[in-house]
């Protein structure tokens, strides 16, 4: 209620003040219109009497000002016209001095002291000296500042600037300059005494209030960066150390900021850079509640980019020193503002980091020490918790990555891993995640166990538990995607020459171990097969690869490999061990290792034999196991026979009848492989293809005592192809009398009174008789061989 009645109250004092000032307006313009002096004197001092209050807020204070500004424009123009009043301009000058009240004689004084400058009867310095220390008659903080800003105003193309109208013999735009600093002086003052105006409790509203009047102030900076005569040497020697003498000794954390940003907006990048130390030494001197930081920035990102815009400065940036410059402030600055939240340090380190590689990408140990100054700071301190500082940290890691478009660069870095150490292990996640993608997305390739080494070390997050967490609390969905990303990152590990790409795998492999089991099914698989393209690598190069003396050889990868993938036996695994030891065996089998080969499939039969109990997995191993026997050429006939016999057996062996027929029927294949040296023993074929036969008459059997009727023959007909297969091959075995009598056995339980008819097994027998048929039309050998079969 109170605020209510405040604002009401002041509403009022407004609407009066307005009143007032159109009451006196009217009069005056009747004098202007009269060309009477005397009455426009009289009446412009009563309506500028009514800027003489101290119950209005700044904003408030601004309208009123504002429509007395307007009144005193056309009073301007009255008294430009000496014709009209019959006073010379010296006279008048001296004649708006005897106005009664101070204020309204000083707002009379500025506007002759306007139309005085421009007669050019007194030199622009002179008039503008008197009227700059006239001002200081007004010390009310709120009056004093629009008073000033109006002297400003009504001066700023009246001053004796070079190559202006008004420039007088000699340096005068030094007395320019001394004008504008002189009454930017007094107006910094009247600001700053501003936050004594209330009570303590009054301070936030005191303080919104002066921020609202800060532009007043800092316009007079911009009218010093207009100021002609203003170069690099005048502004060095005189008006920045003259401007921060202000900023620093009116302490006030306010004004400080406010101009402390003004000065790195208005003045010229150049003028920054070659003045960089004079500027920097200001700052540990600024209050402690200053936000340097933000300032700090400002100032860095526009070095940076004046760097980015014109490369001929460059050399500019190395003769001044711009670096070890900005990175001595920023740690006088961490170490004179000790009550600094660290976010506010990795703030500027970020800062200083993107200067550093705007303006100096080559420049490594540059980086290096940027990020070694961040973990000086973060020394001695737990792991980071507030979220915008860790935030901070990720873009600070990220910068370089973003910059230089290669991990590999990073690596190089020693203080990189060490800032990463100083993140909790859900960020350090998040980073590791940053590198991986950085790495995919540049297409960048590691290649040296070293660089591994730290590569790993930087994503360590998500290659092993840390903090004590365990994989079990993580989400299953976020845990995949994570693992993911690593097992893509393990293709990018490449080198060219077999020794370091095996000291790659090595290492790698070291990393994965500490991961726990629960991480392997992931991490295991990119790095075998990173291994056998080394294999088959060398297998395609010239000489003996098998040699002891040679430092990476296909036996010692094929040794790693077996250590690999027996590390899943922890998880356990079973199904992908399996397929990763028939990938191996294969792989041994292109080398011509067949004690190699032919240990990788003596452990996947014991991983059949002792792991693999669902019955759906079992035909899916025994069909691996089977499809990859048969592409091997490596094999002695003691050792095939081991291996097929092992197959046939466990295939016969398979929980379901059509399961087993189908297992058994694809054994057929291991002893007719279609190679020019191949196997061709079709006695043993033909006993596979009647032993998958009679499995799929029991399974027959078997459906018509459970249903009452007969199953498909969706069997008997897969059976009829294989019998097409090894006829079309040539195997003597096969003949045109069995499989005639094969067609026969199908047409008869298709058409048994009790059989169940099956759209999709009647499709399929028709589908292989119009194959037949189509090869008996076809004629030549073929033709011949299909023709005694009758359809």
């Amino acid at each position: 209620m109170l605020i209510a009645n405040g604002i009401e109250d002041e509403d009022k004092w407004l609407a009066e003040g307005i009143a007032g000032i159109q009451h006196s307006a009217f009069y005056l313009h009747r004098a202007l219109d009269s060309n009477n002096l005397r009455e426009a004197l009289k009446y412009s001092a009563q309506l500028l009497s009514e800027l003489r209050t101290s119950r209005l807020s700044p904003h408030k204070y601004y309208e009123l000002y504002m429509r007395a500004f307007d009144e005193l424009r056309r009073l301007e123009m009255f008294f430009k016209d000496e014709n009209r009043h019959g006073c010379p301009v010296v006279d008048l000058y001296e004649l708006v001095q005897h106005a009664g009240n101070i204020l309204p004689r000083l707002y009379l004084l500025c506007t002759v002291g306007s139309i005085y400058i421009k007669s050019k009867e007194t030199p622009a310095k002179d008039v503008l000296k008197d009227l700059v220390e006239m001002c200081r008659g007004v010390q009310h903080p709120i009056r004093g500042l629009f008073l000033r800003s109006y002297l400003a105003q009504i001066s700023r193309d009246k001053l004796p600037d070079i190559a202006s109208d008004y420039e007088g013999e000699g340096d005068t735009f030094m007395d320019a300059v001394e004008f504008v600093l002189q009454n930017f002086a007094e107006m910094n003052k009247l600001w700053v005494r501003m936050q004594h105006q209330g009570s303590l409790r009054e301070k936030e509203k005191l303080d919104k209030e002066r921020n609202e009047l800060r532009d007043l102030v800092g316009k007079n900076l911009h009218v010093l960066s207009q100021i002609e005569g203003v170069d690099l040497d005048i502004y060095r020697d005189t008006v920045l150390p003259k401007v921060l003498e202000q900023v620093v000794n009116c302490k006030d954390e306010l004004a400080q900021y406010y101009l402390m940003d003004c000065i790195i907006q208005v003045f010229p990048d150049e003028y920054h850079l070659q003045t960089l130390e004079t500027l920097l030494g200001a700052f540990p001197q600024l209050q402690s509640a200053v936000d340097i930081k933000t300032v700090l920035s400002r100032l860095m990102e526009r070095l940076s980019n004046y760097a980015a815009s014109s490369p001929e400065v460059l050399p500019d940036f190395l003769q001044v020193e711009a670096f070890t410059k900005l990175s001595n402030a920023i740690g006088k600055v961490i170490e004179a503002q000790v009550d600094m939240p660290i976010v506010g340090a990795i703030t500027l380190y970020v800062s200083l980091l993107t200067f550093t590689l705007h303006v100096h990408p080559d420049r490594l140990d540059y980086v290096d020490q940027v990020l070694g100054a961040c973990v000086k700071k973060l020394s001695g301190k737990a792991k980071l918790q507030d979220s915008r500082a860790t935030k901070q940290v990720v873009a600070l890691l990220s910068t370089p990555l973003e910059k230089y478009n290669n991990i590999v660069t990073a690596l190089t870095l020693s203080n990189y891993p060490r800032v990463m150490d100083h993140l909790d292990a859900a960020t350090n996640k998040v980073m590791a995640i940053v590198i991986i993608q950085s790495i995919m997305k540049n297409n960048t390739c590691v290649s040296t166990s070293d660089k591994v080494e730290v590569l790993f070390e930087l994503i360590k997050g998500l290659i092993k538990d840390m903090d004590g967490t365990s994989t079990d609390e993580l989400d299953e969905e976020d845990f995949k995607e994570e693992q993911n990303s690593v097992a893509r990152l393990m293709h990018m590990l490449y080198n060219d020459d077999p020794e370091e790409m095996l000291n790659i795998m090595n290492t790698v492999w070291k990393y994965i171990m500490a991961g726990g089991s629960k991480r392997l099914p992931f991490t295991v698989p990119p790095l075998v097969f990173s291994a056998l393209k080394l294999v088959r690598r060398l297998h395609g190069q010239d000489g003996d690869v098998a040699g002891e003396e040679v430092p990476a050889t296909p036996k010692k990868i094929f040794q790693l490999l077996n250590q690999i993938i027996e590390a899943l036996s922890v998880v356990p695994a079973p199904e992908l061990a399996l397929r990763l030891y028939l990938q191996c065996a294969e792989a041994a089998n292109d080398c011509d290792l067949e004690p190699v080969t032919y240990e990788f499939f003596t452990q996947a039969f014991v991983l059949y034999e002792e792991e693999v109990a669902d019955s759906k997995a079992q035909v899916t191993a025994i069909h691996l196991i089977i499809g990859t026997l048969q592409r091997m050429n490596v094999f002695g006939v003691e050792n095939r026979d081991t291996l097929t016999h092992k197959a046939t057996g466990y295939s016969a062996k398979l929980l379901k009848k059509p399961d087993q027929c189908r297992a058994v029927y694809a054994c057929s294949h291991l002893f007719w492989v279609d190679d020019q040296d191949g196997i061709k023993d079709g006695e043993r074929v033909l006993l596979c293809l009647k032993r998958s036969l009679r499995i799929a008459n029991a399974a027959q059997q078997m459906v018509n005592v459970t249903r009452g009727s007969s199953g498909p023959v969706t069997l008997f007909v897969e059976i009829l192809n294989k019998y097409l297969y090894f006829f079309e091959k040539g195997s003597p075995q096969i003949t045109t009398a069995a499989i005639q009598g094969l067609i026969e056995l199908i047409k008869t339980e298709m058409q048994s009174d009790s059989s169940t008819s099956n759209p999709a097994s009647d499709a399929f027998f028709a589908s292989t008789l119009r194959y037949i048929q189509f090869q008996k039309q076809k004629g030549g050998a073929m033709g011949e061989k299909y023709d005694p079969i009758k359809l």
